[in-house]
């Protein structure tokens, strides 16, 4: 569905960003978020760009909704979860098409959060649900600001409960959170915030 065929008070996509302990992580959120889902849901998750990267199985097993790996070009369908490849930036447009980038590394960052995170803010604005999970480091800080200064929503994993506290603390630290949860109770504010406004 393109993005103007939504009214303004729907959400159209979750972007969630993890790195350490990430893959654990996502596998929880996925394994809670059931079956279906109105939008689709895109993964920065920062992978050894060295390794062919299995995240995507790993994740499938876990997980009632597909999860693939992103390629360039497509369009995210609602109910798929797409994983940025190892040392590419994802970035998605406002017709929700996809687009992988070799562009340089952010913060020694590819992918990086914080770019997946503005390019949801542009082609989204308050249609859009981003999280932040365990990790070290602040990748994602500056793109929940983005997000937020929009009229998005933002869930950051509570940095007392995550396995690793960087990416949430820094989340939080810029004021710009609507939501401080332990990990378990994402997925059902995720399904609440996406399908009651339908």
């Amino acid at each position: 569905m393109a993005a103007d065929q939504y009214t303004s008070e729907q959400y159209a996509v979750v972007a969630v960003a993890s790195s350490a302990g990430g893959v654990h992580a996502l596998g929880v959120l996925l394994g809670a978020l059931g079956s279906s889902l109105p939008v689709p849901l895109l993964i920065v998750q920062h992978l050894d760009p060295r390794h062919r990267t299995v995240i995507a199985e790993v994740l499938d097993r876990r997980s009632r909704l597909p999860v693939k790996l992103a390629e360039d070009g497509e369009h995210a369908e609602p109910g798929t979860v797409y994983v940025a490849p190892p040392d590419r930036h994802l970035l998605v447009g406002p017709e929700g098409t996809l687009t992988l980038s070799s562009s340089k590394l952010v913060h020694f960052l590819r992918p990086s959060a914080d770019l997946l995170f503005e390019s949801v803010a542009g082609a989204y604005g308050s249609r859009a649900v981003v999280c932040v999970l365990t990790g070290t480091g602040n990748d994602g800080a500056m793109g929940v600001e983005a997000v937020r200064s929009r009229g998005g929503t933002v869930i950051v994993e509570d940095p007392g409960t995550a396995e690793f506290k960087g990416m949430p603390q820094a989340a939080v630290r810029t004021g710009a959170v609507d939501y401080v949860l332990p990990l378990e109770e994402i997925a059902a504010v995720i399904r609440g915030l996406v399908e009651t406004k339908r």
